[in-house]
């Protein structure tokens, strides 16, 4: 963060100095609220939780060089007090962003948001001094976080929105306002909560609404919801897609044998190749995005797509592929997923399946519950089990209760014999099930949504191979 002093802190946020004897100490680390993040000269922020008070930790991380804590109450070490400890984490975001003349990117989507903003983070970075999102820390208290960890050299912030509800954009847009909005699609996570896809798109386009006049709106071409936002900013419009009419677009695009994307990027300053590591067709709606936002800040078509070529995965359990000493390659998908993600996976899983048939190997695509999709779910898992089928991927093992019964019977119907698919009980049967199985050549998706915690069978198979087993979360 941008050095300020504690009085000056105070001031923003509206709080009351406590046991603090030089006002004038400046916070001069990063802004935490995990205890294990504090450095010296930080500023902890002290969040009550439902099973955790980090005013608990108020004398720890003193003792650990945190130069004060913000809170709720006095704690007997300098303290900032304030009502309202997220509130507080807000003003003091969009205070510091105001005084640091970065530009700020702004991302949203139902799907790929995480990807896409490493992507951006990468391709800016040949540029200058850039700070992003970590992970998907794109709520109300990861944001403000986010954009309290750039520094005075910062020349673009990008930040990932996520959102379960009307005006939880706004919200967010309201305390880092954008210069740059991009919104890559309006999909099916979370319409459980929204009831729709409009109410979605109503959601994700609240984002291009607080756009200025002098700023730049970016739209999938290829999703109708997301395009018609162009009449809800007063920002210039810039639209990217395969669609010809897209202002960034690719052209001729295929997959590598490993199944990794490649394609023409076409630019308003000019058309360069790209092949990237990333692994997918989906990446290139994710890399079109990216390539955008660098046209838009003056990055050439050339530039662009170097960058793209040699960008990398960022956040863990995102499509990390990983060949075991055995021949066996895990794909670990299994940070979270939705209708559109789980699509675009059996499509990965399927295109690297090519590869490894030659060799004699199949594909599994070991698949848990998509969670928070309201009165769609059983047609939803019943649609991903058909389409395992359609795609010819070798087996669907469909993990845990409900919602896995429905991917294991879509899967069922679809097939000829009924032998493409089996249901298992948890992580550990699945785990057994593919000790069993599993032989070189064979390439393995792991993919369900986080609150499944799939990831351990992927980690089970990689941490010991063959023999490995489901260590507890």
């Amino acid at each position: 963060m941008i050095a300020l002093s504690l009085a000056e802190i105070a001031s923003v946020v509206g709080g009351q100095t406590y046991d603090i004897p030089d006002p004038s100490v400046r916070i001069t680390g990063p802004v935490v609220r995990d205890s294990r993040e504090v450095e010296p000269g930080s500023l902890f922020v002290a969040f009550v939780g439902e099973r955790v008070d980090g005013h608990d930790f108020a004398v720890q991380v003193v003792e650990q060089g945190a130069a004060a804590v913000l809170a709720s109450r006095p704690v007997g070490v300098p303290a900032i007090v304030v009502d309202d400890v997220q509130a507080a984490l807000g003003a003091l975001a969009r205070h510091v962003v105001q005084r640091l003349g970065a530009t700020l990117v702004a991302l949203t989507g139902s799907a790929g948001k995480t990807s896409t903003k490493d992507l951006i983070a990468q391709v800016l970075q040949r540029k200058a001094p850039t700070v992003f999102t970590p992970g998907s820390l794109n709520n109300e208290i990861g944001l403000p976080l986010t954009a309290l960890s750039a520094t005075g050299d910062t020349k673009f912030l990008v930040l990932e929105m996520g959102a379960r509800g009307i005006g939880h954009i706004r919200y967010l847009a309201e305390l880092t306002p954008p210069k740059i909005g991009l919104v890559l699609n309006v999909g099916t996570a979370h319409i459980g909560e929204f009831g729709g896809r409009e109410q979605i798109a109503q959601a994700k386009g609240e984002l291009v609404e607080g756009l200025p006049e002098d700023g730049a709106a970016i739209l999938n071409a290829d999703d109708p919801l997301v395009r018609a936002m162009a009449s809800r900013t007063k920002a210039r419009v810039l639209l990217f897609g395969e669609s010809g009419e897209a202002d960034v677009r690719a052209e001729n695009v295929r997959l590598t044998e490993s199944g990794q994307p490649a394609f023409r990027l076409h630019t308003p300053s000019g058309a360069s190749d790209v092949t990237m590591r990333l692994y997918g067709e989906h990446h290139v709606s994710n890399a079109l995005a990216a390539a955008a936002v660098a046209h838009e800040l003056g990055m050439s078509a050339d530039e662009i797509a170097v960058a793209l070529s040699e960008a990398g995965s960022l956040s863990r359990w995102r499509m990390e592929v990983t060949e075991r000493p055995d021949g066996v390659t895990v794909v670990n998908d299994a940070y979270n997923a939705n209708p559109e993600s789980m699509r675009a996976a059996l499509r990965a899983l399927a295109a690297m399946g090519g590869a490894s048939r030659a060799r004699g190997g199949r594909t599994w695509a070991v698949l848990g519950k998509m969670a928070e999709l309201g009165d769609e779910a059983l047609a939803e898992h019943d649609a991903v089990g058909r389409l395992a089928v359609r795609l010819n991927v070798s087996k669907l093992v469909a993990v845990g209760g409900r919602e896995a019964s429905w991917l294991q019977l879509g899967a069922y119907n679809e097939g000829s014999w009924g032998e493409e698919s089996v249901h298992v009980s948890d992580a550990q049967a699945a785990v057994d099930l593919l000790r069993n199985e599993l032989r070189p050549g064979d390439v393995v998706l792991v993919k369900a949504s986080r609150s499944v915690g799939l990831e351990r069978v992927a980690l089970a198979l990689l941490d010991g191979g063959a023999e490995g087993e489901v260590s507890a979360r």
